[in-house]
């Protein structure tokens, strides 16, 4: 029970929130335009439930850990473009940006002969400065992100052409570089690794939950805290069972099985930038601008910096994007970071939930759009359609997550929820 004391009259007791009270809010705020993720997760539902049926090599253990190796270079770059789709601006030169990075690295590591940690901090100073230099020229000259990022997208591929020679390409055979996205972790730690993230998620929201409670501020049915650390746990337990079974097809000459290396790496940063977002002055200063940049300017927020910031987390994203793609392609060549990442890292982005008008969206919208795009692209290649096809249908399911997002903005501000 929560008690309310009012200013002119006695104590009032609110009987706790009941599950079907917290169902009924839910459906209310869908209703009123606060869908959130939602679309991403029903598209995923369906996508995976119809690949499944047309081909049910889909759901083998190696499928399902390739499906990981596939997105996570575009995951990596669409997380740092929330920060920037978060202002409403845009950066049409994360790609490019993740392969000048990839190419310092490969030159660094390979050409000059330093050990991979120093080829890894090149390349993200790289993206640092990229991020830097872009952030610059929006918030302090005043040129709009479009054309700042659409100059870099076309500076930035002609770099790295310079940097590969025109046309050459450079293998990468650092063994720690090659392990993360080629190699994969022992069955036993990847259990412990999930059950360390049970663990830590049911800390954070049992103790959310007190602490509201506590507070006299309104909270979630326990049974609801419960089942979302259920949920966790059951897909993350299922995740790590199919991917510690034996994918080798010759167990005799090599074993493969295990969690991929690069999916902790993808908690890891999903962890530090939510907590970024949701858990800091930083992060509540960024919805703050995006939502409206000049009541956040009279309210004291440094506007510019904030701009400035979010250009760097983005191309420092796509610093390590284009070092994982560097890992799985073993090599990098003037192709690194084109062709189709930027299209697919900004409709993972959107496609997850986060808005193109700014002020809404989460680092975890990155990760589940991220899905979607590899589950449309790699579903596709199984039932052996055309790359023209596979364009098609991804930039369909684009258009309608943005025609999602602005319905779902104006039945916000029909019902006053904005």
């Amino acid at each position: 029970m929560t008690t309310v004391v009012h200013k002119d009259g006695p104590a009032a007791v609110t009987p706790p929130p009941t599950l079907g009270s917290h169902v009924r809010n839910y459906v209310s705020r869908v209703r009123g335009g606060e869908i959130g993720a939602l679309p991403a997760v029903l598209g995923l539902v369906v996508l995976c439930t119809v690949f499944s049926i047309m081909r049910p090599s889909f759901l083998s253990a190696g499928n399902f850990a390739n499906l990981f190796t596939q997105g996570a270079a575009v995951t990596l770059i669409a997380m740092g473009l929330v920060f920037v789709l978060l202002l409403g601006e845009i950066d049409l030169s994360a790609g490019f940006a993740s392969g000048v990075c990839a190419a310092i690295l490969a030159n660094v590591v390979t050409v000059l002969g330093y050990p991979w940690y120093v080829a890894v901090l090149a390349a993200i100073v790289t993206g640092v400065a990229i991020g830097t230099t872009l952030g610059f020229l929006v918030a302090k000259i005043g040129i709009p992100s479009f054309v700042v990022t659409l100059a870099g997208f076309l500076a930035f591929q002609g770099t790295v052409l310079m940097l590969m020679e025109e046309g050459t390409n450079i293998s990468v055979r650092d063994s720690v570089l090659v392990a993360i996205a080629n190699r994969n972790l022992p069955p036993v730690l990847g259990w412990l690794l999930a059950a360390v993230a049970v663990a830590g998620y049911a800390a954070v929201q049992l103790l959310r939950h007190r602490k509201r409670a506590a507070r006299g501020l309104t909270i979630d049915p326990i049974a609801v805290v419960s089942a979302r650390i259920g949920g966790l746990a059951l897909v993350l337990g299922a995740a790590v069972f199919i991917l510690n079974l034996e994918r080798s097809r010759n167990v005799v000459i090599s074993s493969l099985k295990g969690v991929p290396i690069v999916v902790p790496i993808i908690a890891l940063l999903l962890v530090l930038w939510t907590f970024v977002l949701q858990r800091t002055t930083y992060g509540r200063h960024v919805y703050a601008v995006g939502g409206n940049k000049e009541a956040a300017r009279r309210a004291g927020i440094n506007v510019d910096r904030i701009r400035i910031s979010v250009f760097v987390i983005c191309s420092s994203m796509a610093a390590v994007g284009g070092i994982v793609a560097a890992s799985r392609a073993n090599s990098v060549d003037p192709n690194t970071g084109g062709s189709n990442v930027l299209l697919y890292a900004v409709g993972a982005a959107v496609i997850g939930g986060t808005s193109l008008f700014g002020g809404k969206g989460r680092v975890l919208d990155a990760v589940l759009g991220g899905a979607v795009v590899a589950v449309i692209d790699n579903g596709m290649g199984l039932m052996e359609y055309s790359s023209g096809v596979k364009y098609v249908v991804t930039g369909v399911v684009l258009l309608l997550a943005a025609s999602v997002d602005a319905f779902s903005r104006r039945r916000s501000t029909a019902t006053g929820a904005r």
